[in-house]
């Protein structure tokens, strides 16, 4: 049986899409934050809830069983479709946020000292921003951001500047959340590898748009979200070179992340568990591992075709609009446009649309340094996913220019 490929047919496994909001067929334009969940995820997430329900890795009885199953086995269909080396590589999270936390406390409180430094972007979500201004003031050491150009794209050829030998981390997003910029991570990773410095990347937006190949990309940590995966929210993904993990103290106590427990010592249980305290989000995990499995039935290289038509209709199609100024110019883009319009403030528009069906994003996307970069108070977002389809953008575009002819 061959891939699902065509748009029409990925938009059956949504039942949410059929929904109407105010009166309009709903046009969802804020996969940015966080997408739909495809039937079969939907149906698991009940399963467990209503029956495959027990504690996972702590008892004997069948439900235990089939529960510790699904989430082990999420793991492994994970490790698959990153292709990580081992599943141990594979730590369960909350979230992108959580897992890039996890990284900040351990990784910092083995390695970073005072003098030292890490390295980001200056288009870095706040996840990806405030856990290592954290790390760097319990530590004593320095935060260093790469800038950005007036495009959006990094300034590369200021990395060499900023990478020397007190530099003991660098971490990056693969793709903005607000620019849709596809960012030349691997040359940073082998510019900081050079230097026998590790990388981190923020694949929140990366895991969805692009095929992950963690071996061969050679980054040291990976983390994502389920929640932008066509997943449940709650739940994600911390990759790490299992040297570099098994190198790394626990950043949580509790059960299941220990091997013995006295009064006078405690010792941990090896990966994955050792960053798995208490009982986990397993039905959050058990359902992404069906999120990936879905993923897996889908002709990606057919849908990255279909988003790269979308693109260039948006990139020709918003900048005819008067007063439309776009950020994030780049040959590299994924179909997620931030923009501001002359006259017109992002939430006013934001709301008309909600009226007309379309869902977009307003405000300061979680980046409020990126947004004094470009000297923008607020910004208006559409981020379109792998069920939406063109005539879903042409009347994004209608009612765009409908809303602003009502404010202006």
């Amino acid at each position: 049986m061959g891939k699902i490929s065509s748009v029409s047919e990925i938009r059956k496994h949504f039942p949410a899409l059929e929904q109407q909001v105010n009166g309009k067929r709903l046009v969802y334009l804020d996969n940015g934050a966080t997408a739909h969940k495809p039937q079969s995820v939907i149906d698991l997430i009940n399963q467990m809830n209503s029956r495959t329900n027990g504690n996972i890795h702590r008892a004997v009885h069948e439900l235990s069983a089939q529960t510790t199953a699904l989430y082990e086995s999420a793991r492994e269909d994970i490790q698959k479709y990153l292709n990580a080396a081992h599943p141990q590589e594979i730590i369960f999270t909350s979230g992108t946020t959580a897992s890039i936390n996890l990284v900040a406390y351990s990784f910092a409180s083995r390695f970073l000292n005072k003098g030292d430094a890490i390295i980001i972007t200056e288009a870095e979500h706040h996840s990806n921003i405030v856990p290592w201004q954290m790390a760097c003031e319990m530590r004593g050491a320095e935060l260093r951001v790469l800038p950005v150009d007036d495009r959006g794209n990094w300034i590369l050829e200021s990395l060499d500047k900023l990478l020397d030998n007190s530099v003991k981390l660098v971490a990056v997003s693969q793709i903005s959340n607000v620019l849709g910029i596809i960012n030349p991570i691997e040359d940073v990773i082998s510019k900081a590898h050079s230097l026998g410095v590790p990388v981190l990347i923020d694949g929140a937006q990366g895991v969805v748009h692009t095929k992950v190949d963690l071996q061969k990309l050679d980054c040291d940590f990976y983390a994502f979200s389920g929640h932008k995966l066509y997943g449940p929210t709650g739940i994600g993904v911390l990759y790490g070179k299992k040297e570099l993990l098994d190198s790394m103290p626990p950043w949580m106590g509790g059960g299941d992340m220990v091997d013995s427990v006295t009064f006078r010592k405690t010792t941990y249980a090896p990966l994955p568990l050792k960053f798995e305290a208490g009982t986990p989000n397993f039905i959050g995990a058990a359902a992404l591992g069906e999120a990936i499995r879905f993923m897996n039935q889908i002709d990606l290289d057919a849908v990255s075709i279909y988003e790269k038509e979308i693109v260039a209709f948006l990139k020709e199609e918003l900048y005819k609009i008067e007063g439309v100024k776009v950020y994030g110019v780049s040959d590299k883009k994924i179909p997620l446009f931030s923009f501001t319009v002359e006259g017109a403030y992002p939430s006013d528009i934001a709301m008309i649309m909600d009226k007309l069906g379309i869902a977009l994003r307003s405000g300061l996307m979680c980046a409020e340094p990126l947004m004094q970069r470009f000297g923008a108070e607020s910004m208006l977002r559409a981020s379109f996913g792998m069920y939406n389809t063109m005539e879903e953008a042409q009347i994004f575009l209608e009612g765009l220019k409908r809303a602003l002819k009502m404010l202006r």
